[in-house]
């Protein structure tokens, strides 16, 4: 049975940084590409980032480019998303997500549709 679980949100004062994890299971071949969304309350779920299964090539939205930065361990079967300089406006629950198909470049945005499978998320809050 394939989970995604999130780990690592909580309260951070603006300027700071958190470290988020998505640890994958059930899923023995690492050869899929990995995704963060976020939904703010009253909000679409919007992409923050993706990276491809090989973790060469990675993809963000222009709202995080250059403060955050995704990356995977496919030995431990895991995805990260360091997030530094962060703004109130972050404040969020994030999502990793799983595309099982390993033919992403990192060349493009991924949309909520094209994601196979989904973690429950995580709430970030950035005070001001």
């Amino acid at each position: 049975q394939v989970q995604l679980v999130e780990s690592g949100g909580g309260l951070v004062q603006a300027g700071g940084s958190l470290r988020l994890s998505c640890a994958v299971s059930g899923r023995p071949d690492r050869r899929y590409t990995m995704g963060w969304f976020r939904q703010a309350p009253g909000a679409e779920r919007d992409f923050v980032a993706a990276i491809a299964w090989h973790g060469l090539s990675a993809y963000y939205s222009e709202s995080v480019k250059g403060r955050f930065t995704i990356s995977r361990d496919n030995l431990e079967n895991t995805a990260d998303l360091q997030m530094s300089s962060l703004k109130p406006e972050d404040t969020a629950t994030y999502y990793c997500a799983a595309d099982w198909s390993p033919y992403y470049n990192g060349t493009r945005p991924l949309t909520t549709e094209e994601m196979d499978f989904w973690g429950r998320g995580t709430r970030v809050i950035v005070s001001s």
